[in-house]
């Protein structure tokens, strides 16, 4: 193959012209139904694991007997645990909810006697009183009574019905 002469052509080129390549087809279609999968799977994870607000809630203690009152028709007064020592906030609310009264016994004892009578007033006969569970008997009779001063309402106290 050395004395051949650089002249000549060689078998192999003189086998045809030389086909040029196919493109390759370009696929750029992208599938985007993994990714909504992981979004659906994201969003129900957040859910599940998120804190419902706790701050507004009231732990009641459980009722065995008794019927429901409707919250609708009803002046609700919370009595709720400070956390420490000291006497309890009053919340003319349904839940901790907005500021409490001031920790004068006489003032909150005004204000609820207060609060009931416009109640009254708007056509609102009943009161409920809610308080948690470690809110003592001395506290919640002082704000019962109070609100019993006002002429013509019922006065319901709150707990939370056994499942």
């Amino acid at each position: 193959m050395l004395d051949q002469d650089l002249n000549e052509p060689s078998t192999m080129e003189s086998s045809g012209p030389v086909l040029p390549r196919r493109p390759i087809a370009d696929t750029a279609d992208l599938d985007i139904t993994p990714m909504i999968d992981i979004t659906f799977l994201l969003l129900i994870f957040f859910l599940v694991a998120s804190i419902p607000d706790m701050q507004t809630a009231v732990e009641l203690p459980p009722a065995r007997y008794g019927l429901g009152v409707n919250p609708r028709t009803s002046v609700i007064v919370t009595i709720a645990e400070r956390g420490g020592k000291g006497a309890p906030l009053v919340y003319l609310a349904d839940g901790k909810v907005g500021v409490p009264l001031p920790d004068n016994p006489a003032e909150q004892e005004k204000a609820v006697e207060q609060a009931v009578e416009a109640g009254y007033a708007e056509g609102n006969a009943t009161v409920l009183v809610k308080a948690e569970k470690g809110v003592k008997h001395r506290d919640v009779s002082r704000i019962s009574a109070a609100a019993a001063r006002v002429e013509g309402i019922k006065l319901h106290l709150a707990v939370l019905e056994i499942e």
